[in-house]
């Protein structure tokens, strides 16, 4: 009896994708300090590309200038710089030496066989067409200097503004600049800035464009020294870094603010703007002197424009308002109630809100307390000394 044996191996499945959807992995709780949100946004406090973050910048320390003095009734005087930085002295200022790039290829900037060769080409056809342009008597354009990659090479700048303004307290400074938020302009008071956003913003892009820390020197009246201060931002804390924080003898009694930023910039293309920012300001602002520079490597390229002012009449100091009754809701009712030194109702509601007088409160007493015990009002009235119980 013959048996019959198979040649043929058996089958081997073949290892293929599986069919059964991957289980998506659990969702973590996750927590964003105020600074990360808005290391994470800029373009809502108007960082939104190294052009704009140059203008941001100048605007928001301009306009921090001219609050200080104004509050203090000191005709302003503001010096802004912007200083431009060179590939090598930046690389010597994060500590970094030039090197020779060893593998082109990794840079943004390089350029490959093929994208010259079409660069030339498409040179050499604009040159051709102005030259047929020119021999017609037609006018001719200027070529315009064509780039030779696709990116561009960061720039770099230290943006000063020194005012002649109040000043900040010693140990104020590092949460002044450090901790987003935080602020002294919060409250029903007209002031350019509010949230304590701006310059916390310019140390953010600062601190993410360059790594390099906000140097603050600031002195108020009758004070006999300088607070010097180095510090950058904890984005995930939302709180001050501080290198440095000392007192210097001030032998001028010079009192205001000095503020110095390295972040990345692009003054070619928002050269106008800023400008045309300064020129605003001063009319504006007609009773302030603003001195704008732009100092650079390159001589032809210096700027240096002078605002004299106009006027020494300055408005009136601003003053903190109180809320109107239609404009509060409960939350806010509660804060004021916890943070108020009136110990009755009716003292409460005369001194923390406008329009509401005397009479006017003794109304909306009386009210309240017919509408909450449905009776009518006793002949001897409401005593109005109705307490607070504070929790």
């Amino acid at each position: 009896m013959e048996t019959g044996g198979s040649s043929e191996s058996p089958e081997v499945p073949k290892k293929g994708k599986s069919k059964t959807p991957r289980k998506p992995k659990d969702s973590i709780l996750k927590q964003k300090s105020p600074a990360e949100f808005f290391a994470d946004n800029k373009n809502i406090a108007g960082f939104d590309n190294p052009g704009k973050c140059l203008y941001t910048t100048v605007r928001e320390l301009v306009e921090n200038a001219l609050d200080s003095a104004e509050s203090i009734s000191n005709l302003p005087v503001v010096e802004i710089t912007i200083e431009e930085i060179g590939r090598s002295k930046f690389n010597s200022m994060i500590g970094l030496s030039d090197h020779e790039r060893r593998d082109e290829a990794l840079y943004d900037d390089f350029e490959t066989a093929k994208a010259r060769e079409k660069r030339l080409a498409k040179e050499a056809r604009v040159l051709e067409i102005q030259a047929k342009n020119a021999a017609l008597g037609k006018k001719v354009k200027d070529p315009a200097a064509t780039k030779a990659a696709k990116g561009r090479e960061a720039a770099y700048y230290r943006v000063t503004c020194k005012d002649n303004g109040r000043g900040m307290p010693h140990d104020d400074i590092p949460n002044m600049f450090g901790r987003v938020l935080s602020g002294t302009k919060y409250g029903l008071k007209q002031t350019r800035g509010k949230f304590g956003l701006g310059a916390k913003m310019a140390l953010i892009w600062s601190k993410m464009s360059t790594g390099l820390p906000i140097e603050i020197a600031s002195s108020m009246k009758s004070q006999n020294y300088t607070s010097f201060c180095r510090l950058d931002i904890d984005i995930h804390k939302n709180v001050p870094h501080i290198h440095v924080h000392e007192k210097w003898e001030n032998k001028d009694r010079w009192h205001g603010a000095e503020i110095q930023i390295v972040i990345e910039g692009n003054w070619t293309t928002y050269r106008s703007k800023i400008l045309h920012y300064m020129r605003q300001m001063a009319v504006i602002t007609p009773y302030a002197q603003f001195l704008f520079q732009f100092v650079s490597d390159s001589p032809e390229k210096n700027v240096t424009i002078r605002f004299t002012r106009r006027t020494d009449i300055m408005p009136p100091v601003p003053l903190e308002t109180k809320y109107h009754p239609s404009a509060v809701d409960i939350l806010l009712i509660k804060r004021l109630i916890t943070e108020t030194s009136k110990q009755t109702l009716l003292q409460f509601l005369q001194h923390e809100f406008v329009n509401i007088g005397k009479s006017h409160a003794e109304r909306l007493i009386v009210a309240d307390y017919v509408a909450r015990t449905r009776m009518r009002v006793p002949e001897t009235g409401v005593d109005m000394r109705f307490r607070f119980v504070k929790i």
